[in-house]
């Protein structure tokens, strides 16, 4: 009965998040299948890369397995006691040329427009710099000379709605509709900065700045991330959080952040050299 009761369950929470996935898409949810609804066009590009190459490899898939089977009957040895001594087939050959080859144009035209969209990072409305430590990342707007560190909220101090492993203490706050270039770095070991819905994973290495961007669509949402590169005993408590707002929320998120988290007019943002020589790039 039991048994039962947990298997009705399952089935119901798996519904519940199969509804509710749009509204909540930018965090994992229980028995999700597939990936977190797209956020931006990047996420929308690669989605549509992805269904491209499901269909594709299902096809082929599909092909090769019936193959076999007509292979495996049509010539089986009961039906073929004398087996057949054809060595060479140009049909045949030419076929299994061309065809690969189409396929593979098929694939790699969407597969280049994607990544010569994603390494266009000059037309971006701001510059966000993250550094990646073990076990937290550090924020800098060298636009507005601000900078702060982001933890992991502790199970124990959650707040109602914050979802565990994912909170933050001081989240990674854009104004929505934004295109923002991301400069990413490290301090120490390497770490990878990942946020699925966003569709952005860049390596946090030290001694380089890695340079990519993303764009914030509109409506006030948090987006939900992890390090994504095994990187020492605490690798799984260093999760991202990307905080969309208004224009308005933003400007007014800005004038306590300056006052919280100021660097100072004398003081340039850690790595600034790297920070102005990656713009200039």
């Amino acid at each position: 009965m039991r048994l039962h009761i947990t298997l009705c369950a399952s089935i119901i929470f798996a519904v519940i998040g199969f509804i509710a996935g749009p509204a909540l898409a930018s965090e994992p949810l229980p028995w999700q299948m597939g990936f977190q609804e797209p956020a931006g066009s990047i996420a929308e590009k690669a989605q549509s890369l992805h269904d491209l190459l499901l269909i594709v490899i299902t096809a082929i898939s599909v092909f090769v397995l019936a193959l076999l089977v007509y292979t495996c009957v049509r010539y089986r040895e009961s039906s073929n006691p004398v087996p057949s001594k054809t060595s060479h087939n140009t049909t045949i050959e030419v076929l299994w040329t061309v065809i690969p080859v189409l396929i593979l144009v098929v694939i790699a035209v969407p597969s280049f427009r994607l990544l010569y969209y994603m390494d266009e990072t000059k037309n971006t409305d701001m510059v966000v710099k993250i550094t990646g430590n073990q076990w937290y990342w550090n924020y800098e707007y060298p636009d507005e000379k601000i900078g702060f560190d982001s933890y992991i909220i502790d199970e124990a101090d959650l707040a109602p709605g914050q979802p565990r492993l994912l909170s933050v203490d001081n989240p990674m706050v854009v104004p929505e509709g934004t295109r923002i270039k991301l400069l990413i770095t490290g301090n120490d070991v390497m770490h990878s900065f990942f946020v699925p819905s966003l569709a952005v994973q860049t390596y946090s290495i030290i001694g380089r700045v890695n340079e990519v961007w993303i764009d914030v669509p509109m409506g006030a949402k948090s987006y939900y991330g992890q390090c994504n590169q095994i990187c020492g005993v605490n690798h799984a408590y260093m999760p991202i959080v990307v905080k969309a707002v208004s224009q308005q929320d933003y400007a007014t998120w800005l004038v306590t952040a300056k006052d919280e988290f100021a660097m100072g007019d004398n003081v340039q943002p850690s790595g600034s050299q790297d920070i102005q020589l990656a713009s200039a790039q």
